[in-house]
């Protein structure tokens, strides 16, 4: 029987569905037997979309149109008054995904989203009794409490820095539960893109194939703050990922540009060419956006301040902690920082080479394990005698 597979993610931020869809094409592209199924878990929670009908947005919308315009400053507070919420409908919660798993009977489940685990993990054991939990962490760190690690659950967790692994650690949680990897989930085109002839892309793609180049991105819905970036570094050649904004990359090319030549890059599947044709990296410290630049050989230069997500900020210090970069408290300090790095770049690329991110190979041979001591777990209670666990129907999980 193929053993069936789901990865759990929502669409706020972006971030956690690419790692969903990078884990899903690793899976397959490695060979693994399995059916490895998508749940949005925004749409088993309001599978009538209610809160849409209401307010003419889903939940994840409201979140990603701030991002967008850098709207961040208070969400340490807000996402405090979150967990008190969902803490709070516990109980519903567990039941409505509980009757889920019911239903889809799956085999193992992996979360790729933070705030919930409580009630994922809780409604896995109360629908499919056995069934392997697993956390995949795809930030850098944890916030504790309560946001991605929470003590006391029956889960793995899989942590792509030691930082990480230390947090599930001091919440309890022994060998073989914490499962260390090399770093944050990537699409497969991050591991299969060469090593970038940078003049020769940039050529291509119409810019000065001489110059120095930086690439500025802030996730896929971009940011209004890269119009200020752009303003305080009129002669360097910048490569502006605006994702999903159209709006943002309207006002880009809009700007007057001395100097410098500019390209506003919308939504594109093919971020890996435009990274290869940048020297280094701009943007905000989210996770996804530096390992994809550091997997391409990017050193960076990134933001921290109040308005820096209370989940990113761990993020910055890492950055230089690694040598893999410079951190800004403003786009006033950027063209300091540009020149510091510029001037010392073979040092910050070598620092660069040293990472070596397999995380997108290494997380489905957990995975791997887990399932078959799983399945070791049945054939031992058959050998004894004794029920295997059997999940629930739909029906009982409500009682």
């Amino acid at each position: 029987m193929v053993p069936k597979i789901d990865l759990v993610y929502f669409n706020a931020g972006g971030g956690h569905r690419a790692a969903a869809l990078a884990l899903k094409s690793a899976i397959a592209a490695q060979g693994w037997p399995w059916q490895t199924r998508l749940v949005n878990l925004a749409e088993v929670l309001d599978p009538a979309q209610r809160f849409r009908r209401v307010t003419g947005l889903a939940p994840e919308d409201l979140y990603n149109f701030r991002l967008a315009r850098g709207w961040t400053l208070g969400l340490a507070q807000e996402l405090r008054i979150l967990q008190a919420g969902i803490r709070m409908a516990h109980g519903p919660l567990t039941r409505r995904l509980a009757a889920h798993w019911a239903d889809a009977e799956p085999d193992l489940v992996v979360s790729l989203v933070p705030n919930f685990n409580r009630a994922l993990q809780a409604s896995v054991a109360l629908a499919c009794p056995g069934v392997p939990f697993v956390t995949v962490l795809t930030d850098l760190a944890d916030l504790p409490p309560h946001f991605w690690i929470e003590p006391g659950l029956q889960q793995h967790v899989i942590c792509g820095t030691e930082e990480a692994v230390a947090q599930a650690e001091a919440a309890g949680y022994g060998p073989g539960c914490v499962w260390r990897v090399s770093g944050m989930l990537l699409r497969q085109a991050f591991h299969e893109h060469p090593a970038p002839d940078r003049p020769a892309l940039r050529a291509k793609l119409g810019l000065q194939p001489d110059q120095p180049t930086a690439l500025v991105m802030f996730g896929g819905y971009g940011s209004a703050q890269m119009l200020d970036i752009a303003r305080v570094l009129p002669g360097l050649q910048l490569v502006l990922m605006c994702g999903r904004n159209a709006r943002l990359a309207e006002r880009l090319r809009a700007l007057p540009g001395p100097g410098g030549k500019r390209l506003v890059v919308e939504f594109t599947e093919d971020v890996p060419t435009y990274m290869g044709a940048a020297d280094f990296f701009i943007g905000k410290p989210g996770p996804g956006c530096l390992s994809e630049a550091l997997q391409l050989g990017l050193p960076i230069i990134t933001f921290g301040n109040a308005w820096t997500m209370p989940q990113e900020r761990f993020n910055v210090r890492w950055v230089c902690e690694q040598g893999v970069g410079l951190a800004v408290r403003s786009t006033a300090g950027l063209p300091a920082a540009t020149a510091e790095l510029l001037a010392d770049l073979p040092r910050y690329r070598q620092r660069v080479a040293l990472m070596r991110n397999r995380a997108s190979f290494e997380v489905p041979r957990i995975l791997e394990q887990l399932l078959q001591r799983s399945r070791q777990t049945v054939h031992d209670l058959q050998a004894l005698r004794l029920p295997a666990p059997r999940h629930r129907s739909p029906q009982e999980t409500l009682q």
